[in-house]
């Protein structure tokens, strides 16, 4: 006898706790990346580089994998994805010992996060009620940011107490555990039909011809540019900080412990900002959340190396201001794709945003590398790593601006 289907809100609250299990290590990395590049002797670049093999091996998988969703059931991509994810993680914790593998071990975690990420919202989706869904995109969001966040200190922790191993270890098997709770609880659902004339796995033609569609997925490329350059190299910016103007008042606020509260806190700004868009439109909280982003950036760049509780303030409120549209962004793309190209809409939104996700990082890394003197970092690399990042958010905003005008010019 087959058992009951799960109810919806049932549902959402499980994918959301497998989602936290698959994203507990995503900043173990980022966490560590002070102490495993002295130990390697890698230099920003190198390091910039294993942050956003993440996000490239996500970027040329996503496509792939969200596609697939429009003709297959979401949960079986999605258990290949949270696999590969404990794989990557797995591999930290037993073989990696410097740059090349820990880039093939990052590798193997994007591609695992391809295969999530958009995929858990598929999922849900292809099984509960529209209505819900509108509010489970955000704690969907929100659970990946909170666990996200934790991650930082949690990774910093069990590195002190038993070695940086250890870290990813706990990392590797949480992952698993989430394979297995979606595998006993998310139930078996068809994958929808297309309203339209089918189209090959990746012929993103019809998603490029949706303004609204793209101009929410365009926009969430540059926001994973911000978000990724500041979840990837915060910590080595504020222990550089500590380092060159101490603040004996807020030094017992460490790198790790900052960065968790800059996620933590964006992720609540991201409910907020969703909750927010439900009452004054998406449209305008993009365009509050990316010129708010852009002047947190440049304020980060140039006061934050003034003294440790300077950076840690204005990393917070950079934080808070990225995180804004998170959520929005998402439901925006995802409430404007037709019905039988979600899948493939989201794919593409997805792959765009971790473009920008895997070069921005990189990005960082090479400016910094340029910019700072042979011994180490420099207050003008810092500044002009977060000014670049304020160039790109008041860049999309105008581009964000001006599709969604052609879209309600070709309403009428």
């Amino acid at each position: 006898m087959s058992r009951p289907p799960i109810p919806g809100p049932q549902l959402v609250l499980i994918v959301c706790v497998a989602q936290i299990a698959a994203q507990i290590g995503a900043y173990v990395w980022a966490a560590l990346l002070p102490r495993l590049a002295t130990e390697w002797e890698i230099g920003p670049a190198e390091a910039g580089i294993v942050t956003g093999a993440f996000y490239f091996a996500y970027m040329f998988t996503a496509p792939v994998l969200v596609s697939l969703t429009d003709r297959i059931d979401a949960k079986r991509i999605y258990l290949l994805g949270a696999t590969l994810i404990a794989v990557g993680h797995l591999g930290f914790a037993y073989g990696v010992d410097g740059f090349w593998s820990a880039v093939v071990a990052r590798s193997l975690a994007g591609v695992g996060w391809a295969g999530v990420y958009m995929t858990g919202l598929k999922l849900l989706a292809d099984r509960v009620d529209p209505g819900l869904m509108r509010r489970a995109v955000a704690w969907h969001a929100a659970g990946i940011g909170v666990s996200g966040a934790l991650s930082f200190v949690l990774g910093d922790i069990a590195a002190n107490v038993y070695g940086w191993r250890a870290a990813f270890e706990i990392a590797g098997w949480v992952a698993v555990a989430a394979t297995a709770l979606v595998l006993l609880a998310a139930p078996k659902a068809p994958p929808p039909q297309s309203e339209g004339p089918p189209t090959a796995l990746l012929d993103f033609r019809p998603v490029l011809r949706n303004r609204a569609a793209m101009a929410y997925a365009l926009t969430y490329c540059v926001h994973t540019w911000e978000m990724s350059v500041l979840r990837g190299w915060i910590v080595a910016f504020l222990a550089y900080v500590a380092l060159t103007a101490p603040d004996p008042s807020t030094l017992w606020i460490t790198p790790a412990m900052t960065a968790t509260a800059v996620a933590l806190i964006g992720t609540a700004a991201s409910i907020f900002g969703n909750e927010l868009s439900l009452r004054i439109g998406r449209e305008r909280i993009v365009k509050l959340a990316t010129l708010l982003s852009a002047l947190a950036a440049t304020a980060l760049g140039i006061l934050g190396p003034e003294g440790y509780g300077v950076a840690v303030t204005l990393a917070i409120l950079a934080g808070a201001a990225i995180w804004l549209d998170s959520s929005t962004l998402t439901g925006g793309t995802s409430e404007a794709a037709e019905p039988g190209r979600r899948g493939q809409t989201l794919a593409l939104h997805t792959t765009l945003g971790y473009a920008g996700g895997a070069i921005g990082p990189v990005v960082m890394g090479f400016i910094l590398a340029a910019a700072s003197p042979a011994e180490g970092y420099s207050d003008l690399a810092w500044a002009i790593g977060f000014l670049h990042t304020a160039f790109m958010g008041l860049a999309i905003r105008l581009i964000f601006s001006r599709l969604v005008a052609e879209q309600a010019a070709a309403r009428h």
